[in-house]
């Protein structure tokens, strides 16, 4: 009979882990600060408006609820200097989240600059700034930080933080149903419970790092203000630290879980009483895991936005789902390694168990996807809907790799003989006594150490009575015996387990499936901290259609817009200039600026004016390059007083461009 022999695998294997770490890393280097399901639809006065006299207050609308605070708006005049009293003024009417901040009395003429800063509904921190002119525009020396809000080092310990609570929540829920559902021998196996354990801690660890770093996270962006006790007093009372602290108990009761799955429930023979146990495992089990992924819903994209009372469930189902097979996934790796003994029928149940989750996975990623995306557009032209796809597309990479394993499962020969359930199998390299049971049990305790027993290490052949003496062994002798016995009963085991093809073709698969799902969680985890695509349009929408500055008679018109072509270099801030800001002839200036205020050149820009009122334009106008960073257009004729559009195409590189418009009043 011709035996199978496993594919060739390695070159592919190392082709696919490569790819995965320059993706992984790809996404980690591009990923911009975390931006957030709030965003920033409009403000009073509006952003580069020029105004004849001072308001009484300055408004920001969100488009969700927002949680402020005494500093969450400041408004600065030309010198730096605070305008504003402090005083946060709610200004919300039924769907409408508006909060502004009063100003003082006999603020002077120039520009001012509002600085914002808040934490929308979904735990992530949001921050922006714009320029508003009383009376004419001026210059000004206010600097803003330009670490993002959610940067800097603060920023990313937050983020690794959150990926590896993700991935301690799948071992540790994956791992246990993997026990329970799949391997019941393997809650005896030390491998795996070192593996469930290290979730446990790891998500432990990783929800008081987030706790601890929430403050300065949605703040100052400090390191040093992890230690701020009144900082952490103010988390506790925010949603995100009740869930937090919410996570941190229900973690307790994951510990007295695992403590009985690898204590009572791996000692226990009884058949009945085993089956009874793993019922009472299983339903607190399950109760104790839909709490913890509770935590993620009740504060992160579920609990805001459309339909949040289905969606907060929906997304408790899609976290189980994918720690279950992840997890899982995760254990079976460790299992196929670690333990060579795991039976063909455990690998064909988590083949089933994985079958389910991933059927659960795209029923509950559709409606999440229809949710938080919305349309087409959304889908491909934003932030949100470009990682979405890259989601979707590792998604599909990692079913094709399972129905390879399944192949494999089913090719799987039945070479070693499955052990009773009661028996723990022992870890030859902690546990040398077990090891030499092993090589006892097939004659081979002594085989190459009888030579060692003896000689010297016996104290003497004889006793005093001329009878022979009790053979002794030194501690020491001993324990080195025991280590030489270990060693041999593992290149045993490790040398059955490589002859075994379709055993070595399965662990290769497996070992593929568990590198792209860190991609996978990567992604996942970048994915909860991005402005939703539905929102970021949205918004979008609203900010080209709110009406825009009104122009005091015979002064400039300055305002600024913020693009992003998606590209390399492809966010900053158009600065527009139109002076005398009046109908007849004008003079166009436009500045493109970085994000960091530094000019940034770029290979075109194109403007258009429209007066949709009187049915003129649009107007082309093709301003022409003076240096790097500023666009100039003399003699831009506006014939008529009205709403004018300006439209601003800017093209980043061969392929990346984006139009931005304003409205403006010319009088």
């Amino acid at each position: 009979m011709t035996t199978p022999t496993a594919p060739r695998l390695g070159t592919a294997l190392a082709r696919l882990l490569v790819l995965a770490a320059a993706l992984l890393g790809a996404l980690l280097a591009g990923a911009a600060p975390a931006s957030a399901h709030a965003a920033l639809t409009g403000s009073d006065p509006q952003d580069g408006a020029v105004v004849a006299t001072a308001p009484k207050e300055v408004g920001l609308t969100f488009s969700e609820q927002v949680a402020m605070s005494a500093d969450s708006i400041r408004v600065l005049d030309p010198s730096g200097r605070r305008a504003d009293t402090g005083e946060i003024i709610d200004l919300c009417s039924g769907a409408v989240v508006k909060y502004g901040v009063a100003l003082r009395a006999g603020l002077p003429d120039g520009t001012y600059t509002v600085a914002w800063q808040t934490v929308s509904a979904d735990s992530h921190p949001i921050a922006g700034a714009f320029t508003f002119s009383i009376g004419a525009p001026s210059a000004t020396s206010v600097a803003l930080p330009e670490q993002a809000a959610g940067g800097g080092v603060v920023g990313a310990l937050y983020g690794i933080a959150r990926y590896l609570s993700y991935a301690g929540f799948a071992v540790l829920v994956g791992g246990g149903a993997f026990v329970l559902l799949c391997w019941p021998r393997g809650a005896g196996v030390r491998p795996v419970q070192q593996t469930v354990v290290r979730g446990w801690l790891t998500l432990t660890g990783a929800t008081l790092v987030m706790l601890l770093l929430r403050g300065p996270y949605t703040g100052s962006g400090k390191l040093a203000d992890v230690f701020d006790l009144a900082g952490l007093q103010a988390v506790l009372q925010t949603k995100t630290g009740a869930a937090l602290t919410s996570r941190l108990l229900l973690l307790g009761a994951a510990a007295l879980f695992v403590a009985v799955l690898f204590g009572a429930y791996a000692r226990r023979t009884d058949p009945k009483e085993r089956k009874d146990l793993a019922f009472g495992l299983g339903l607190g089990g399950t109760v104790v895991a839909a709490g913890i992924a509770g935590t993620w819903a009740l504060a992160e994209h579920a609990s805001t936005g459309i339909q949040p009372g289905i969606a907060m469930p929906v997304d408790i189902l899609h976290l189980l789902a994918v720690a279950t097979w992840l997890g899982g996934l995760t254990t079976l790796l460790v299992a196929l390694y670690r333990a060579p003994s795991v039976e063909r029928a455990a690998v064909e149940r988590f083949s089933r168990v994985a079958f389910v989750s991933v059927a659960v996975l795209v029923a509950t990623g559709i409606y999440q996807s229809w949710r938080q995306v919305g349309s087409w557009s959304a889908l491909t032209g934003t932030r949100y809907g470009q990682l979405l796809l890259v989601k979707i597309g590792l998604m599909a990479v990692l079913v094709g790799i399972a129905w390879i394993s399944r192949r494999w499962t089913q090719r799987l020969a039945e070479r070693t003989p499955a052990l009773p359930e009661s028996e723990v199998e022992p870890e030859s390299e902690s546990d040398p006594e077990g090891a030499e049971k092993d090589l006892e049990g097939e004659g081979l305790a002594d085989e190459g150490l009888e030579d060692q027993d003896s000689g010297d290490d016996r104290p003497g052949d004889a006793g005093a009575d001329g009878e022979d003496a009790p053979e002794e062994i030194a501690p020491e002798r001993a324990a080195q015996l025991a280590r030489q016995r270990a060693a041999v009963a593992t290149a045993r085991r490790k040398k059955a387990r490589d002859a075994d093809p379709e055993r070595t073709g399965l662990r290769r698969s497996v070992l593929t499936e568990a590198a792209v799902a860190v991609v996978l969680l990567a992604v996942t985890t970048v994915l909860t901290s991005t402005e939703p695509g539905r929102t970021e349009e949205e918004a979008a929408r609203t900010g080209g259609t709110t009406a825009g500055s009104t122009a005091v008679p015979d002064r400039p018109v300055d305002f600024r817009l913020p693009f992003d072509t998606g590209g390399v270099d492809g966010e900053g801030v158009v600065r527009l200039s139109l002076d005398p800001g009046r109908t007849g002839a004008n003079a166009l200036h436009l500045f493109v600026e970085r994000p960091n205020g530094k000019p940034l050149d770029v290979p075109e820009i194109k403007v258009n004016l429209t007066l949709e009122e009187k049915g003129v334009g649009p107007l082309p106008v093709a301003p022409d390059r003076i240096q790097t960073g500023h666009w100039s257009a003399g003699g831009v004729q506006l014939p008529l007083p009205g709403e004018w559009r300006i439209q601003v195409t800017v093209r980043t590189s061969e392929i990346d461009q984006t139009t931005i418009e304003k409205n403006v009043k010319i009088g």
